[in-house]
């Protein structure tokens, strides 16, 4: 199957774009948030809304949408979309916080000794919210992108 075959998967473009879309507002929602304009939310991990969660809910409903609700796959989606949602909020938050903790002790006790001085990545995980903010944009995306292809199909 040649590579313009995957234009045709709409679960997998259906979630791509749910990805980029998620990753796109990112800046947008910092400077709402934060008045100050910056890039950087748009190339790193964390953030509103969560691209990761929106992602897999995009491909699981896709995937719900294409074949079914009732089908294994989307059981096996359903499955690997609640890892992806707990790890996203639960253990790469902790890491976060983790990283956080790490960083104070690098800044206040150790200052000016010859170790390193680089910081840890921080924003590794996400708020609850986040992730319930990647949910929804996930369905959101999936559900329109399938509604204009279907259309586009009749």
């Amino acid at each position: 199957m040649p590579i313009s075959g995957l234009l045709e998967n709409h679960v997998l473009m259906s979630a791509l774009i749910a990805w980029a879309l998620a990753q796109l507002v990112k800046p947008p929602l910092y400077y709402f948030l934060s008045r100050q304009w910056s890039w950087a939310p748009l190339f790193s991990p964390g953030g509103m809304p969560s691209s990761h969660s929106a992602l897999m809910v995009a491909t699981t409903v896709g995937i719900g949408l294409h074949d079914g609700f009732h089908t294994p796959v989307f059981a096996l989606a359903c499955g690997i979309t609640m890892v992806v949602l707990y790890d996203a909020a639960g253990v790469r938050r902790q890491a976060g916080i983790h990283a956080q903790k790490i960083n104070v002790v690098i800044n206040e006790l150790l200052q000016g000794h010859p170790i390193s001085e680089k910081q840890l990545r921080e924003v590794l995980g996400h708020t609850p919210l986040e992730v319930v903010g990647g949910v929804i944009w996930g369905i959101l995306v999936s559900v329109a992108y399938w509604l204009v292809e279907v259309s586009h199909l009749s």
